[in-house]
């Protein structure tokens, strides 16, 4: 089929999204970037660091937002899903749809909106560990920096909150929008979504102190619910034995049967943290094998040498709640053969990566494997490709150079003698 557009469809704004869309904005064509969540930055805006030199986010994502700043050739639009596609390579047909923000580009981000009502909400940014006001910021270096209006907060203070923006930013009359584009490639950086801990039905995720190896990630963060100190959710004490297992849910089964590649690394990232914040702390890592790849594995090394933090080779059978609440990991050391019932301040669950693809509506006909991943060949037939964690389980570096060449297939796809 003849090329009849050259614009480059990116769904999915985060890492491997954004790299995809300033590499082929940059070699010359048109790319129209969505994400269906009101700023950029996708699961990488939410770590406090990640490898290799454990820098904050902020790093690397604020260059590429300049970039997508500097570069006409690229559209961003959020809270964007595409709803359906059709045609082929060349020429796509794809159907979005657009949630409403009720707030315009006219927004400052001055905070007026958010002073001017009473609703709280769940704060999805920190995983709903804390509340936010209902016409709030995403977090602080969103990208648009622009505020985003609640409908249960529309529907209580609409009318207050509309008069105290002096910008008139506020727009109570948005309903979202449905409208087509037409493109020459696709590609899908939907990325992840952490495996659902509630499913682990014998590793007690209801009891507060036992978390998520996301949900620590937000706890050691500066702008996270305990501004970066790690605390007890269940009474916001310091603590002083922490027990982080691996494989929560990952090659198994009843689960995941895959690994994710970064949890074994998040987890050593965890224990570096507490040892960072409490000199006195211990740390039990409860781990089938560990797999710290390539380069890091000097890290995994230099934990390794702490006498305050121990490995455990041992998958726990249970996590109980002792007489006070406060949970207890049970289960048989491989090694020593111990049965062990051991109590903790807080447990981390090092949960894996389940693929959040917009491919599971059956209006969109993409091949993916038995877990659910996009298989990657596929877009070098069909001009449909994938990037990231869309593929499968990746750490940052790798989710950008598969970004970097799917930015390449899809070029290849629209170019004018594909």
């Amino acid at each position: 089929m003849a090329v009849k557009s050259q614009t480059i469809l990116v769904v999915g704004g985060g890492i491997a999204g954004i790299t995809t869309a300033v590499e082929a904005a940059e070699t010359g064509y048109d790319v129209v970037l969505l994400e269906k969540e009101p700023s950029l930055g996708g699961r990488v805006t939410k770590l406090n660091r990640y490898f290799p030199k454990l820098c904050h986010p902020t790093c690397g994502l604020e260059i590429n937002y300049q970039r997508i700043k500097k570069n006409p050739r690229i559209k961003v639009m959020t809270l964007c899903e595409v709803e359906s596609v059709s045609g082929a390579k060349g020429d796509f047909t794809v159907s979005v749809k657009r949630s409403p923000r009720f707030v315009n580009a006219n927004c400052t981000a001055c905070g007026k909106c958010a002073d001017a009502t009473s609703v709280e909400i769940p704060n999805a940014f920190n995983y709903g560990l804390d509340k936010i006001k209902g016409a709030y910021l995403p977090h602080e270096h969103a990208f648009p920096m622009r505020y985003v209006i609640a409908p249960e907060a529309i529907a209580a203070d609409g009318a207050a909150i509309k008069a105290a923006c002096a910008y008139d930013a506020v727009d109570l009359g948005d309903q979202g929008e449905t409208f087509n584009l037409n493109v020459g490639a696709i590609v899908w950086a939907t990325g992840w979504r952490p495996y659902d801990a509630s499913k682990l039905s014998m590793y007690g995720y209801a009891m507060a102190d036992v978390i998520t190896n996301v949900e620590m990630e937000r706890l050691a963060s500066h702008d996270g619910p305990t501004h970066g100190q790690i605390l007890r959710p269940s009474n916001g004490e310091a603590p002083k034995k922490i027990a982080l297992i691996q494989c929560a849910g990952s090659r198994d089964l009843n689960h995941l049967p895959y690994c994710s590649r970064i949890c074994c690394l998040g987890s050593l990232k965890h224990a570096a943290y507490v040892r960072e914040q409490y000199a006195d702390a211990e740390v039990d890592i409860y781990y089938i094998d560990i797999r710290a790849h390539d380069k890091l594995e000097s890290f995994y090394v230099r934990l390794k040498n702490d006498p305050q933090v121990h490995f455990v080779k041992s998958k726990p059978a249970a996590i109980q709640a002792d007489d006070n609440g406060n949970p207890v990991v049970c289960g048989e050391d491989t090694i020593s053969r111990e049965v062990y019932a051991r109590p903790y301040d807080l447990v981390v669950l090092a949960t894996g990566m389940e693929p959040s693809s917009a491919c599971g509506k059956a209006s969109i006909e993409i091949e993916l494997d038995a877990y659910g991943f996009m298989v990657p060949k596929a877009g070098e037939v069909d001009g449909q490709i994938s990037a990231g964690v869309a593929s499968g389980p990746l750490d940052v570096s790798m989710s950008v150079q598969s970004a970097t060449a799917a930015a390449l297939k899809a070029i290849q796809a629209v170019s004018s003698n594909a």
